[in-house]
Order: structure tokens, then sequence, then C-alpha cells
């Protein structure tokens, strides 16, 4: 299976702490430009989960090969080492039992110079669909009607009988 060269990335490099930080951007960068806004925390977790045991476990010489490639429906991440000691499942939480929790699926294989750790996510391609224009909703002042103007008041009618009365006043305290 070939992988269109914009879906893939690989570099090599001496892992340190400024190197990891600086790894996590740039995966979460090319994840970001292939659409997969949703995988860029766990796979930038376990990213960086793999590169600290390079890191921890295999000395000063510790230049690795980190590859992201995305098939249209899994992204598989792996990271060769030169470190000649396999990876151990540990669980207490940390290593390769998080990436285990943040993956689909992963494994460890034996090479010649050292080893390679994967994992992979399945990461479907997102569905693009057409923004079709709707017309606008209607606005509040077309849900409001305004009050009817009453211009015909009936005259008001004094008490029959009895002319204009005043007031009636209080008595005054003294």
């Amino acid at each position: 299976m070939t992988v269109p060269l914009d879906r893939h990335y690989l570099v090599e490099l001496q892992v340190s702490a400024e190197r990891v930080s600086q790894l996590r951007r740039i995966i979460a960068a090319h994840l970001r430009h292939w659409s997969l806004e949703l995988h860029v925390r766990p796979v930038c977790r376990a990213v960086e989960e793999l590169l600290t045991n390079v890191q921890r476990h295999v000395g000063d010489d510790n230049t690795c090969v980190l590859e992201l490639r995305w098939s249209g429906r899994h992204l598989t991440v792996s990271v060769a080492d030169n470190g000649a000691e396999m990876p151990r499942l540990l669980h207490e939480g940390g290593g390769l039992s998080r990436v285990m929790a943040l993956s689909d699926s992963w494994g460890t294989c034996r090479t010649a110079e050292g080893k390679v750790v994967w994992f992979t996510r399945y990461a479907q391609e997102p569905q693009h669909i057409a923004l079709v224009p709707l017309p606008p909703l209607p606005g509040v002042r077309e849900f409001r009607r305004p009050p009817a103007l009453v211009t015909d008041f009936p005259a008001a009618a004094a008490p029959a009988g009895n002319e204009a009365q005043a007031p009636a006043q209080a008595p005054a305290l003294v």
C-alpha cells in the first residue's frame, strides 16, 4: 500500500526534553493539516510516552526515527531506536500501558539495529459536506407586531345628574 506524501511524516532526532515538546507541536500541526483534530491530544500523549521511554532506556546514544503514516482510515505512529532491550508492559499506568490506553493497537518489533515500537488509531477520513446557504431567519421585529393604534376613544362621560365635583379635602391636623 502506498501512502500519499502529504500523509506521511518522518524525522530522525536525538531525544531530549526540549525536542519532545517541539515534536508534540509538529505532530499536532500535521494532524490538524490532515483534518484529524480529534486525534491530536491522544496521539501527542502517546508519542511523548514513546520518546520519553527512548530517553530513559536507550542511554546517551538515543537517536531515533519517528514516523507518522495516515492511510485515510488508520494512523500509524512508530518510533525506531537503537536500543537492544525490548520494552515491557508495566501496569502502573505509564509507559506502554499508557500507549495501549491511547491507541487501538500497538506492538514492538526487534530489528537489526534495535527495535520499533508502534501504535495505531482508527482515524477515518472526515466527511466533507457541502454547505448550502440557508435563507436568513426572520428577525425579532418580524415576529413582534406593533400595538394597534386606537384613535376612536369614547368620550369620558360624567356621572349622571352630577356636575363635576371637586375632590374632597382631607381634614387639617392642628
